[in-house]
Order: C-alpha cells, then sequence, then structure tokens
C-alpha cells in the first residue's frame, strides 16, 4: 500500500488531487485509515477528463439541473446534477456511533445528507439500492452494501419549525409527528404490538395527543418499530436547533428547551430499541442540558476532522461541477465569493451558493445570505461591546483577530459574556478558522477571519442595517457620506453626518467618545471597494482614530480625528475641531500612508457635541 503522496509523485499530480479522488471513490481499493488513505500498489490512475490541448471546448450536450431547494435525495440524485456525498456511509459505518451529532452552517446540505441516510438505510416495499448502485457507496464492498434497506426509520426535519409562539411550535412538532407516524401505519395491523400502543399510536394519528404525550412519541415509535420488525430502528432528527433558536428569540425558551430535554432523552439515552441516531443542527446547545447524560453521543462540529468533506463542496467537486457546466473560465471569481470555509482540514465551498451562481447564469451575488434572516448577527451587534465592535470593522477589512472558540456557545450565553460572540459566528458559517489550537479546557484559541466577499458584504449590509435601526438613518444618508468623501465635499459631509445626528437624538444623548468613533466608522462601511479602513493604529508618534487607505490612486488617503464635549457652544465646537486637525500634523498620522507611497492625503478633524457636529480639514499633496 502507498501513501497519497507517494502516488500524487508516481502519477505526476498533486496529493490534493489524489486524495480527492479517494474521496470520491475513484481509487479502487483506497483505504482510509485514521487520518490518511492507503492505496494499493497496483492502483490505476482515474481519468480526469481534461482536454490536452489545454482549450475547452464546449459541449453541445443536454445538461442536468442544479439542484436548488431540492432535499429529497431520491430526485436529487436521478433528475439534478448530484455531488456524490454516499462515503458519509461509508465513514459512519466504519466508526459506528450510536448517536451522532453534526453541526454544520445552515444550507450547508444537512438536510440533502439526512435524506441519502434515510433511503439508504430504510426498509421499503421498493428496492431502493437502485439509487445507490452507480454511487461512490457501493464500490466499497458487500460489508457496506449489506446494510442497504435493512433498517426502520424514524425522521423529523424541524427546519420549517419557526413560529412566534410555544403553542404554535407545539402544533407544529404534532402535526410533524403526525406525519411521521402516518408513514409507519403498518404497526396498526402487527400482531405483535400491544393495544395500549396502538391506542396512543391513534391519538398522534388522529392528532389528539397532548403536550406530555409528544414527550414520548420517539421512545415509543421506536419501540413498536423495533416489535414489529425485530430490527431496533435508526433515528435521524435534522435542524433540530431550529425551535429552540426560534425559542429564544421568540421568548419561549424554556418551553421548548423543557419539552426537547425529555422528547430526545426518550429517544438517544439508553433507548435499547435504536440502532443508530443522526441529529443535525448549527449549534451543540449541550449547556442546556438537553443531552443530559446522554454519554453515547459522537459531536462532529465544523473543528472536526471527521466527516469534513461531507457538507459543503470541496475544491475537486466544484472543478467538476464548473467543467460540466461549461464555465471553468469563471473558477476563479466563484472561489473569491463562496470558497473560504474551513471543515476540520478540508477548504469547503459554501455549496447553496455554488449551484445559485452557476444557475443564475455565474452573476455573483450573495445568495446564501438571501435564503432567510440572519438573526446572528443581529444578536451579535445588539450585545456589542467597543472592543467587539472594533473587531468586526478589523474582520471587514480581511484582517484576522484572535479568539477564543467555545463550541457549546448558545445565544444565552452572549449576555453573559460578550466575547462567546466569536463562537457563535464560526459555527454559524460566518467566520473561518485559519489557524487554531487547542486548550486543556477543550476550546480552541484561533485566528478567525470573513471567508470570502459573500459573507464580507454580509456584515456590510447587516452593520448599515444595524445603525439604520438604532438610529433611523437611511441609505440615502449613508450613500451621501460614502459620495462626500469620494468627491471631498465636506460640506455635504458634515450635512450628511449632522443629518443622521437629528433622527439618532434618542441613541446618541450620552454623547460618549466612543459611540462617535462606532458611528463614523459604521458609516464609512460602505467605501469597503474604495478603502482599506483601519482604525486605532499606530502611526507617526501616536494612534490615529480612522484611517481610509485608498485600493486605487485615484483617491486621496484619509485620515480622521474625532473628539467629543458635552454642552459645547458652535464657537467652541470649531475650536476642537481645529484641535483635532492639528493633532493629525502634530502626531504625523500620515506616516504610514505616506511610507506606503500615497501621495494625496485628506486630514480630517471632526468634533462632535450632542447632535452638532464641524469638520475642519487640511488636503496635503506631495510633490513629483
Amino acid at each position: 500500500m502507498k501513501t497519497c503522496k507517494e502516488i500524487a509523485e508516481m502519477w505526476n499530480v498533486t496529493e490534493r488531487t489524489v486524495t480527492a479522488f479517494c474521496k470520491s471513490g475513484k481509487i479502487s481499493g483506497a483505504i482510509k485509515i485514521g487520518k490518511s488513505w492507503q492505496i494499493p500498489d497496483d492502483a490505476e490512475k482515474p481519468a480526469d477528463g481534461r482536454i490536452s490541448s489545454g482549450k475547452y471546448i464546449k459541449s453541445t450536450k443536454e445538461r442536468k439541473p442544479l439542484p436548488i431547494g431540492i432535499s429529497d435525495y431520491v430526485r436529487a440524485q436521478s433528475e439534478y446534477y448530484y455531488v456524490d456525498k454516499t462515503l458519509l456511509i461509508k465513514e459512519f459505518l466504519n466508526q459506528k456511533p450510536l448517536v451522532s451529532l453534526f453541526t454544520r452552517p445552515r444550507r450547508f446540505g444537512k438536510t440533502l445528507n439526512m435524506e441519502m441516510l434515510r433511503v439508504f438505510f430504510e426498509i421499503s416495499e421498493e428496492d431502493t439500492s437502485k439509487y445507490f448502485k452507480d454511487k461512490a457507496i457501493w464500490r466499497c464492498g458487500e460489508e457496506y452494501r449489506s446494510h442497504q434497506g435493512k433498517y426502520p426509520v424514524i425522521f423529523l426535519t424541524f427546519k420549517d419549525v419557526k413560529f412566534d409562539s410555544w403553542e404554535a411550535t407545539i402544533d407544529k412538532i404534532r402535526s410533524l409527528l403526525q406525519t411521521e407516524f402516518g408513514r409507519h401505519q403498518e404497526l396498526l395491523g402487527s400482531e405483535r404490538i400491544a393495544t395500549f400502543e396502538k391506542e396512543y399510536f391513534i391519538k398522534i394519528i388522529e392528532g389528539s395527543a397532548t403536550e406530555v404525550d409528544l414527550t414520548s412519541a420517539l421512545e415509543n415509535l421506536s419501540r413498536m418499530l423495533a416489535e414489529h420488525y425485530g430490527t431496533a430502528p435508526v433515528i435521524i432528527i435534522d435542524e433540530y436547533d431550529t425551535p429552540i433558536q426560534e425559542g429564544y428569540a421568540k421568548d419561549f425558551y424554556d418551553e421548548i428547551i423543557g419539552f426537547m430535554r425529555i422528547f430526545f432523552s426518550g429517544a438517544f439515552k439508553d433507548n435499547r430499541n435504536l440502532s443508530y441516531g443522526f441529529l443535525t443542527g448549527i449549534l451543540r446547545i449541550a449547556q442546556e442540558s438537553i443531552f443530559s447524560g446522554l454519554n453515547n453521543l459522537t459531536v462532529n462540529s465544523v473543528m472536526d476532522e471527521e466527516y469534513d468533506s461531507f457538507f459543503g463542496f470541496t475544491y475537486s467537486e466544484v472543478h467538476e461541477m464548473m467543467k460540466y457546466y461549461d464555465v471553468s473560465d469563471k473558477e476563479a471569481e466563484l472561489k473569491d465569493w463562496y470558497d473560504g470555509y474551513r471543515f476540520g482540514n478540508e477548504e469547503i465551498y459554501n455549496p447553496w451558493s455554488v449551484i445559485n451562481y452557476i444557475s443564475k447564469g455565474c452573476i455573483p451575488k450573495a445568495y446564501w445570505v438571501n435564503t432567510g434572516k440572519n438573526e446572528v448577527l443581529e444578536h451579535v451587534l445588539k450585545v456589542a461591546t467597543d472592543d467587539i465592535t472594533e473587531r468586526l470593522y478589523a474582520l471587514l477589512q480581511g484582517e484576522r483577530v484572535i479568539a477564543r472558540i467555545d463550541q457549546n456557545v448558545v445565544y444565552r450565553s452572549l449576555s453573559e459574556d460578550p466575547a462567546n460572540i466569536y463562537s457563535l459566528l464560526l459555527v454559524a458559517g460566518y467566520l473561518k478558522t485559519p489557524k487554531k489550537e487547542l486548550q486543556e479546557d477543550g476550546a480552541y484559541l484561533c485566528e478567525v477571519s470573513i471567508p470570502n466577499r459573500e459573507i464580507a458584504a454580509v456584515y456590510k449590509g447587516e452593520i448599515l442595517s444595524h445603525l439604520m435601526q438604532i438610529g433611523a438613518i437611511t441609505r440615502t444618508t449613508a450613500n451621501k457620506i460614502a459620495e462626500s468623501l469620494y468627491a471631498n465635499d465636506l460640506k455635504k459631509l458634515q450635512r450628511a453626518i449632522t443629518e443622521y445626528m437629528d433622527k439618532s437624538i434618542s441613541y446618541y444623548d450620552s454623547g460618549a467618545e466612543g459611540f462617535y468613533h462606532g458611528l463614523v466608522l459604521g458609516l464609512v462601511a460602505l467605501m469597503d471597494n474604495q478603502y482599506k479602513i483601519r482604525s486605532n493604529r499606530e502611526s507617526g508618534d501616536g494612534r490615529y482614530d480612522i484611517c481610509l487607505i485608498p485600493r486605487d490612486n485615484r483617491y486621496p488617503g484619509i485620515i480622521m480625528e474625532l473628539k467629543s464635549e458635552t454642552g459645547l457652544s458652535d464657537e467652541a465646537l470649531e475650536s476642537l475641531s481645529v484641535e483635532a486637525l492639528e493633532q493629525i500634523h502634530d502626531k504625523r498620522y500620515d506616516l504610514e500612508m505616506r511610507n506606503d507611497g500615497i501621495k494625496n492625503i485628506l486630514k480630517l478633524g471632526i468634533s462632535f457635541s450632542g447632535k452638532k457636529v464641524i469638520i475642519n480639514h487640511a488636503l496635503s499633496m506631495k510633490k513629483e
């Protein structure tokens, strides 16, 4: 047996290409031992399908559509372009954990993968092996094929349980259980099922079960299925934490936590009538004791190497997809917008955005963020301290921030320690971890950054939206501020900031300088395509407040020094802005930009008092 590196040298390809071949099942006999692949010495190199001339010739063949919003495995793999993730089954059967929790961001293929597991494992009158015979799992041998179609399956997805009240939420859960019990009506005719069990079954089917009855639904159904089939079922719960997140946002958190604790305990804790259990979600929720005492639970998060390539698209999968749709020339743009995630050790693309980008004619847009509200960022902005706000702007400028990542973080923990913001943003898909180091307490010390241009656009939009909510700012006002800086029209800039102040009086009354600093940072956030925005950095003989470094020489560099005092007269406010401008000169804040070759620098001394603002300026130009 040889390693990927040895095979790569033999075949004159990259080690990454060989690893991709192994993961997609293209190398016969390749097996994964621990974290490394072992390949037979006589393995043949798979054909890569590339054209030797280097020119991509457009094909006239009819292509399958992309599966936008399709979570039905049978339809997805037969009617649409399907990225084969069936080796997830092999990985699972190799490890055989009793209960597995997969935490990944939304729209990263969790539901489709759970549907795939259901179709693979579930007993059916139909021969469902036909849906796998051309897939990678079938080439893995009888050891894995023997599990196909051999288990009763309980399947629930909570992805649409999004309601404003506990009453509506429990009604929806009642309806989902009614539908799932309805899939197993063969139990009503079974001689192996006791009469009292059938009576319970009928209550669920008729929708007359109480809330207490519903807490035992998974436990009771799993027992009846095991009695009828003589085989313990597989239980699959998709997006288990969606109603919990809604409960937090809509003030019925205690009710949903109390229900779920009993509901999941009956299904997964000491349940003899369980072959395997699968759950997916965004958060672990361990602190809420939903899985209290469940010592057979294996958690697989974005930080773990196991299963790292099965949620989202890998580089090789995207490469093949773009060749298929004859858009390989757009690969760099797609990577810039939708790549950058890191699950375990695997580089991952956002699958929802990739398929939308290709299907919409390769127009780069924020597709993923338009699939629902960005509650995570909303919560973050509400509790962010000045230091965290500063770091969020640093992230927006493409910088890395050091953060402690605790995978057990939940929404409630934000009020206890706002630093948990970074953990929440990571698991929800708003950050990536270029570097990580495991700590003794199980947390990670990480460098975190924004994954790609799509997520950068989300940050910018949400920060501006937050300012609009707290200060009644309009996008027109924000655009005026950006335009006035582009044009060096300082009178227009002063009017635009004053307009914002007039509409924000109830919010800014405290008049703290930190507020004005954050305000101006937010207002210039729209300019990050033209400028790199820096804040509180050392330059010259001190630390400037805000610096806008041009990405294009057509624009001047901009340095802002902000000062504020309460109750100032117009004359005193004018004097304070002059003092701010002189500080830029005296402290040589422009030294960093000068050293970087920026010739024209606009210096702004900005003073605030309540809702009043004065701007003084100087434009220095370096002669050739």
